[in-house]
């Protein structure tokens, strides 16, 4: 489904990325570790044409993406939720889930935007309940739900999470990967994951990637990844059995 091969970017003159190349095939869930500064939101910006600049090849069901903007890459399938959720506060939620139609809406397809709206609160009835509530207002997991729940106003086929769990309880987070497990099977979604908590990422990815300034330094399945001494000393917080 998207084919990364030697991808560069850069911040000015600085290479941020370096030569990066992984895959992702339809239907996986794949996370991609690493430090703070490594480079992985980058990445994700790359792939929806946010990159100051980027060169190499992101092939996204035989499109190429780079050089594209991202209003075409979203309507190609394409969404991403932004690190830090990146809400419209002052708006309620309606509005914020209405703003993420951008793409789709026209008069004649308001139907199905009333639609989709319905089915999106019956994944998230938490924000149903809010749904005239002032975005800001909200509590930390309500408004990473309402982040995830804008992106899927598009009906993307293709998900870019960045750092999810980023300043919410452990219970909310566990609730929200649940929600992504249950989107993989309902929206036949095909979900790419930066997480800070690798411990819960592997439990929930088929594969994932290691990422260290800047360059893809361990690739396997959520399996391996979890047994391998590196990732158990830097990313699990323990060592080998």
């Amino acid at each position: 489904m998207l084919k990364i091969k030697s991808l560069k970017a850069y911040y000015g003159s600085i290479c941020v990325l370096k030569s990066i190349s992984l895959h992702i095939k339809e239907g996986e869930i794949v996370t991609l570790i690493g430090a703070n500064g490594s480079g992985k939101s980058t990445l994700l910006n790359a792939i929806v044409g946010l990159a100051e600049k980027a060169e190499g090849s992101i092939i996204f069901k035989n499109n190429e993406l780079l050089g594209l903007p991202p209003s075409k890459i979203v309507k190609l399938g394409i969404v991403l939720v932004p690190e830090g959720r990146q809400l419209f506060y002052p708006m309620n939620v309606m509005d914020n889930l209405l703003l993420g139609t951008y793409s789709i809406y026209s008069r004649k397809n308001r139907r199905d935007i009333q639609k989709r709206i319905e089915e999106i609160f019956e994944i998230f009835p938490e924000l149903k309940k809010r749904k005239n509530q002032l975005a800001g207002t909200l509590s930390g997991g309500e408004q990473q739900m309402l982040s995830i729940a804008r992106a899927l106003m598009a009906r993307p086929k293709f998900l870019l999470l960045d750092e999810p769990s980023i300043g919410l309880a452990p219970k909310v987070v566990e609730n929200i990967f649940h929600i992504l497990l249950k989107l993989r099977g309902s929206e036949n979604l095909t979900i790419f994951l930066v997480e800070q908590n690798a411990k819960l990422a592997l439990e929930i990815c088929e594969r994932g990637y290691v990422i260290e300034t800047g360059q893809i330094v361990l690739s396997g399945s959520n399996d391996e990844l979890k047994n391998n001494k590196e990732v158990m000393r830097a990313y699990l917080g323990r060592t080998e059995m």
